[in-house]
């Protein structure tokens, strides 16, 4: 038998690898095959050695993205364990790598999962970059943080946010309210987003001045946009002539993301998403990078990738002709 005593600087990092009633030890325990007893400060690791250099590893890792500057949460912690489970451990510190630094008095924004750096990644390397993904996944939450970062840094003179209004058929006429108070509902997710990035009392002022612009997609029509970070939400929404329409609005020195979830399309049935049509055709495009994310990069509620998983199960029994 073998053993190794970890020491804690404080309570808190104590907290954050164990858990704040030591909940995360079970599983430790379970991964690794070893005994975990933790007092204080201190974290004891006790079974074979080859086991407990993993557990070992394991904890070490996770102290050194955290004080990268990482959250730990139940999401993070568990991920970071099937990850050393799965001899990726080393891989995690590219997560921290990874960080987007956004507006002054912000938390910086980190990516939660292999598949969410490759998204980055592919955001920072390509002028277009299409991510698919079910909900939970990130896909806003990072694009809005890349293109937060790129106007500070100012590398775009301008953030435009746009998503197709197919619940109102994109005929916004009939509803009070100026433009802005119309398509509030329908941008809602967006500026949820870019609150968490910047104050919100800044964001009424750039909108203003045309530094932040939010407008559905048909808005889009016509227009040339340079020097532009562009986020089109929800495209598994836009039909074959909304996507081309929007492709061709990119101007020079702009990078657009197109984000969609194919499994929540509310397109009549007989209409082919330009989300899917756009996938196909510029997967091999010089300066388009293509994502996706699964239910593995889901970082909301445990909850909600269990939903995700059986939600994905019943497909498939239906179309084996299950009865489910």
């Amino acid at each position: 038998m073998t053993e190794r005593i970890i020491h804690f600087d404080n309570a808190r990092e104590a907290q954050d690898v164990t858990g704040a009633r030591e909940e995360y030890l079970p599983a430790l325990e379970q991964a690794f095959g070893v005994a975990a007893v933790s007092r204080d400060l201190w974290l004891k690791l006790e079974g074979e050695a080859a086991q407990v250099a993993a557990a070992g590893a394991f904890v070490d890792g996770l102290l050194r993205v955290r004080n990268a500057g990482l959250p730990l949460n139940r999401h993070a912690v568990d991920y970071a364990r099937q990850a050393y489970v799965e001899g990726r451990g080393a891989e995690l510190d590219k997560l921290v790598g990874m960080r987007i630094d956004v507006a002054p008095g912000r938390a910086p924004v980190f990516p939660r999962t292999f598949g969410q750096a490759a998204f980055l990644d592919a955001i920072r390397r390509s002028e277009l970059t299409i991510g698919l993904g079910p909900a939970g996944t990130g896909k806003t939450w990072l694009a809005m943080a890349m293109a937060v970062s790129a106007l500070l840094k100012n590398e775009v003179s301008r953030i435009i946010l746009t998503r197709p209004a197919v619940e109102a058929g994109e005929a916004l006429g009939f509803l009070p309210g100026d433009l802005q108070q119309k398509i509030l509902p329908y941008l809602r997710p967006l500026y949820d987003a870019l609150h968490e990035m910047m104050p919100a009392e800044e964001v009424p002022g750039l909108v203003e001045r045309g530094v932040i612009e939010v407008a559905p997609l048909a808005y889009m029509r016509g227009r040339t946009l340079n020097r532009a970070f562009v986020i089109l939400d929800e495209a598994q929404n836009t039909t074959r002539e909304q996507m081309l329409m929007f492709l061709t609005r990119l101007g020079f020195g702009s990078k657009a993301v197109v984000n969609g979830d194919l499994t929540q399309v509310d397109l009549p049935a007989h209409k082919m998403p330009g989300l899917l049509e756009a996938e196909f055709l510029l997967r091999k495009v010089p300066g388009v990078g293509v994502v996706r994310l699964t239910g593995a990069d889901v970082v909301r509620h445990p909850l909600v990738q269990r939903i995700i998983e059986a939600y994905k199960g019943r497909e498939k029994g239906a179309g084996n002709g299950g009865a489910g």
